[in-house]
């Protein structure tokens, strides 16, 4: 059997962890490099099978806690420094981890929940530091995997002067996109209360597969499934492709949550704002909660017995990225420790303007992870936001 061997590395403060990324190397990257990677400094990586974690880097759970399971994708994003500017006009770039499942279960550890993930890396630098940052955050990472001939997934994000982004995603493949179905760690999906997850792992085989098969384990062990489809159309092969990967799943999920933009795109042109639309496409007769985010105006929420909306915190917007994720790990943390307060629109509107107050404190840094709030910096908000 073949023996691993981690350095130690120098453990620093998350939010002081960053890289400077010159603009010309940058350029020299997507001239001569695009579009099979990016590399920056990678580590030596070993030959054989993917390989799990140690033992020594697994946090703890408790069999008596509502653990929230993601799965899905892991990154590292590279985000301008400055706003408002092109990729080739940034001056350099911060190196923020992230990936939508795993900054949902970052933010739930943050805000006090019990969370794992479960998802593939490579066997490289930035493998390893995302793995790291888990087990900084409290998120149980006994079902991250490394592969040895992949590396991880990179992502630039331009910033534009109202905060939104764009992304260009080097991958092709990256190591999530080969996870496959004999590296689930099926013990710990069986112990989920809600198991949550994207649509980027639907993209490709054999992580399609893969993401089907933990979900089948989840739905028959009783988890709640939660779905936000976090769509992000540059890494289909088309449109169509796009709709229909991300409708698939659909009529399986208990829990959805959309974007106004991924309404229109997923009804083909269909008014986000109408209820009637909603409702008569996206609402199926198996799911218990279906929520639309209206960005910094708030959002929506559709169950079988009410609607309504509850109105967004207003804050100064830096940077959007990981505000949706923020958002889900508002939602789930308040389930998993209320698993039917859905049934009681007091009680959901409540943990909604939670779940808003999250995002709004998400999108005044820059980075996804990083920027995910605590549960005291949340409540400290929310007075404001009820004024």
């Amino acid at each position: 059997m073949e023996t691993v061997i981690r350095r130690e590395r120098k453990k620093e403060p998350l939010l002081s962890s960053f890289l400077l990324f010159p603009v010309p190397v940058f350029r020299y990257c997507l001239r001569h490099l695009c579009p099979s990677y990016v590399i920056i400094k990678m580590a030596n990586v070993t030959s054989g099978a993917p390989k799990s974690l140690p033992a020594d880097a697994i946090g703890d759970i408790s069999l008596n806690s509502s653990l929230v399971v993601c799965f899905g994708e892991m990154l590292i994003d590279f985000v301008p420094t400055v706003g408002g500017v092109s990729l080739a006009e940034a001056p350099a770039f911060k190196k923020a981890p992230g990936g939508a499942p795993a900054n949902v279960a970052v933010g739930i550890s943050r805000l006090g929940g019990l969370s794992a993930f479960v998802g593939k890396v490579g066997e490289d630098e930035f493998g390893y530091m995302l793995a790291d940052i888990l087990k900084q955050n409290n998120v149980d990472n006994s079902g991250i995997r490394f592969d040895p001939g992949a590396r991880t997934a990179l992502a630039f994000v331009t910033l534009r002067t109202d905060g939104e982004r764009e992304f260009m995603f080097f991958r092709h493949p990256s190591a999530d996109m080969l996870f496959q179905e004999s590296e689930l760690d099926v013990d710990l999906i069986k112990k989920a209360s809600i198991f949550h997850y994207g649509s980027i792992s639907l993209i490709e085989e054999p992580c399609r597969s893969t993401h089907i098969a933990a979900m089948k384990i989840a739905k028959k062990s009783g988890s709640i499934l939660s779905y936000d489809p976090n769509l992000r159309l540059p890494l289909w092969s088309s449109a169509d492709a796009a709709r229909e990967g991300i409708m698939s799943i659909w009529d399986q999920a208990d829990i959805i949550k959309v974007s106004e933009d991924e309404i229109s795109f997923l009804t083909r042109g269909a008014d986000p704002y109408d209820d009637n639309v909603v409702l008569e496409k996206l609402f199926h007769p198996n799911l218990k909660l279906l929520l639309v985010t209206e960005g910094s105006e708030g959002c929506r929420y559709y169950t079988k017995e009410f609607k309504g909306r509850v109105p967004g915190v207003k804050v100064k917007a830096v940077d959007t990225t990981g505000a949706g994720d923020a958002f889900v790990s508002g939602i789930l943390s308040s389930l998993a420790s209320d698993i039917n307060l859905y049934q009681d629109e007091k009680r959901l509107k409540e943990a909604l303007l939670f779940a808003n107050a999250c995002g709004a404190l998400t999108v005044m840094e820059r980075g996804a992870i990083p920027a995910l709030p605590t549960r005291e910096a949340v409540l400290e908000i929310l007075p404001k936001a009820v004024a």
